[in-house]
């Protein structure tokens, strides 16, 4: 009787590792961890897990990082997203240097890649982000959403209404379901402050 309480709590206590594994497993691996600062986790069907150095990115999981940290991720050979403190980013589809779609649903993020197709689109509570190979800023910039664009161009769509980012511009969204703002080339000190928050 003994042995067999034993093992029913071995049981359960390999049971969380036994579930990770598997989700693990049965997600498509889409890219990796190359930097963190402080903390950061990813979360995939109610399962956490904490990210490191080379710690694997999954498709459909939700990557997150806390107070005053950073997290750096690869994804293929030509793509870098960057995130600042207490961000949350979904990688809802991706296909390896082609494109994909991504959700940021909160935080800062830099995205620096060169996707060769279908190129990428990241949605937000804010905008819709068409990106094709670029770098560009996009989250919490003087109390608002704001993107800018570093190199290359983005467009960014917010209710019913576009425009069009390049180098050394960018626009603000004041609330989700706001139009955004017309473009204009971002000063030195907001630039510097925007790259940062994600370095």
């Amino acid at each position: 009787m003994h042995d067999r309480r034993w093992l029913l709590y071995c049981g359960a206590l390999a049971l969380p590792f036994v579930v990770a594994l598997r989700l693990a497993r049965a997600a498509e691996q889409v890219g990796s961890v190359e930097g963190v600062t402080g903390d950061a986790f990813a979360e995939l069907e109610s399962v956490r897990r904490m990210l490191d150095r080379a710690a694997p990115i999954f498709l459909n999981e939700e990557v997150a990082t806390g107070v005053a940290s950073r997290l750096a991720i690869r994804l293929g050979r030509n793509t870098m997203v960057r995130l600042g403190e207490q961000a949350r980013l979904k990688i809802d589809r991706y296909i390896v240097d082609a494109g994909g779609e991504m959700t940021l649903r909160s935080g800062p993020m830099l995205f620096d890649g060169q996707p060769r197709r279908a190129g990428v689109q990241v949605r937000s509570p804010f905008a819709l982000i068409a990106v094709r190979g670029t770098r560009f800023f996009a989250g919490p910039s003087n109390d608002r959403f704001g993107v800018f664009v570093a190199r290359g161009s983005v467009r960014v769509s917010a209710a019913g209404q576009q425009v069009t980012l390049h180098e050394g511009e960018g626009t603000d969204v004041l609330s989700p379901g706001a139009t955004p703002t017309p473009v204009k080339r971002w000063g030195s000190e907001r630039i510097r402050a925007a790259l940062a928050s994600v370095s």
